[in-house]
């Protein structure tokens, strides 16, 4: 059975990388989630040293992602949801048009067009969520 090297080595990196650089996070007193961020940068394209897969890279990030929302959709139930849908929904609604905004922002600042930015926007708003989530639950 042959061995595909950049999957074991772009899994490796991430997870040893992403346990450190949270470890070293969470001494700090700060939330693990900068440290992923980090351990992200660091063996991205952009610096220095080892360089993960890219194509693979995205493909592990995708699945992260869903696991990230499937983790977070775990700790609700439908009754707690509806209890606090007349708090939660408007709170959405704006926190969403503030990512969006403020993607929107970053974009025209990057010299983007007003469609690219306000995708990039609506993508940073529902990332962002998850992850404010996410920190929250910690």
């Amino acid at each position: 059975m042959p061995h595909h090297t950049p999957l074991i080595a772009t899994i490796v990196a991430s997870i040893v990388g992403a346990f450190l650089l949270g470890g070293i996070a969470q001494r700090l007193r700060l939330s693990p989630l900068i440290g992923y961020l980090l351990a992200g940068v660091i063996i991205g394209p952009f610096t220095p040293g080892y360089v993960a897969d890219q194509p693979l890279a995205n493909e592990l990030a995708e699945i992260g992602v869903i696991l990230l929302m499937f983790g977070v959709g775990l700790h609700f139930s439908l009754k707690d949801l509806l209890s606090v849908r007349k708090v939660a929904i408007p709170g959405a609604l704006v926190q969403i048009a503030a990512a969006t905004a403020l993607g929107m922002g970053m974009a025209a600042v990057m010299g983007w067009t007003l469609a690219a930015g306000f995708v990039f926007g609506l993508a940073l708003s529902v990332a962002s969520t998850v992850v404010l989530l996410r920190a929250l639950q910690e």
